[in-house]
Parts: C-alpha cells; sequence; structure tokens
C-alpha cells in the first residue's frame, strides 16, 4: 500500500516488487515484506545494545563480534562474570517499548570455539 515495510524502531526497507506481475518476484517480496519487522526489529535491538555496550563497557573489555542476535566480548578471564552479568542486564533492559520482556543467556569461554 505504501511501497515499504519498517521495523518498530522506523528502519524501511521498500518493497516495489510486491505489485509485480510474476507471481514468484510477488511471493518473494511479500515474504520479504512479513518478515522485515519481526527481523529488522531484532536487528535494531541488538545494534542498540551494541552502542550502549560500547558506552559502559570497561576499558579492557572490547566487543569483538556479532553474529545474528549474538555478541561476543573478549575481557580479561578475572572479569567475564561482571561483563557477562553487565551484558545480560544491558541487553535485556535495552528495548522497553517493545511490549514483552527480553530474555538474554550468557556464557564466557576461553576461546570461541568452546562457546
Amino acid at each position: 500500500e505504501v511501497g515499504y515495510v519498517k521495523t518498530l524502531y522506523g528502519r524501511r526497507r521498500p518493497t516495489p516488487d510486491i505489485k509485480s506481475v510474476n507471481f514468484n518476484i510477488r511471493a518473494a517480496a511479500e515474504r520479504a515484506a512479513l518478515n522485515m519487522p519481526i527481523q529488522g526489529t531484532s536487528a535494531d535491538i541488538t545494534k542498540l545494545a551494541m552502542i550502549e555496550l560500547t558506552n559502559k563497557l570497561p576499558e579492557d573489555a572490547k566487543q569483538v563480534l556479532q553474529v545474528h542476535d549474538s555478541i561476543v566480548v573478549e575481557a580479561p578471564e578475572k572479569d567475564a562474570k561482571k561483563i557477562s552479568d553487565l551484558m545480560q542486564k544491558i541487553m535485556e533492559s535495552v528495548a522497553p517499548d517493545i511490549g514483552v520482556k527480553l530474555k538474554v543467556d550468557t556464557k564466557h569461554a576461553n576461546s570461541l570455539g568452546d562457546l
């Protein structure tokens, strides 16, 4: 109807193919239009968490990787539990306006392969 779909945070994705006469192209555009608000909002929440983590992590801890809705932080082993708890608190509270409580699991290990 308006030519785009958007996330709860207002990020837009154009959907011009939704009016295609080709069934396969139109069906793919419809699937993308249905999926984008959910996955896009998830990505927006992850980005908000990463920004907040940047502001709150101690200097000796740094974000090194983000995969889907996971954020990997490198930190001294002695601070792992404290940083894990901080990450969980930040990530669970970063989107209070979405209407559902977010649940975050954290793990810490000596290497990414051990997770």
